[in-house]
């Protein structure tokens, strides 16, 4: 399961799933055509991807708990 905290404030979120299939998303990086690396979550069965959370003005450090 991934789990995201904010290093300012302590706020998490955990247990994002797909709505199409119910998979947990899994943390991933997707790089800019600038070259820059942004955090999305995505679906493991390749249903789509999202930013990773932002909280206090700032992406969220993931973990990962298997």
């Amino acid at each position: 399961m991934v789990d995201y905290t904010c290093e300012t404030c302590g706020m998490g979120v955990t247990g994002m799933s797909c709505a199409k299939c119910g998979e947990a998303l899994v943390h991933d990086h997707i790089t800019k055509d600038d070259g820059t690396q942004v955090a999305v979550s995505k679906c493991p069965d390749g249903h789509g991807q999202i930013k990773s959370p932002m909280c206090c003005g700032n992406d969220m450090g993931c973990s990962v708990e298997n």
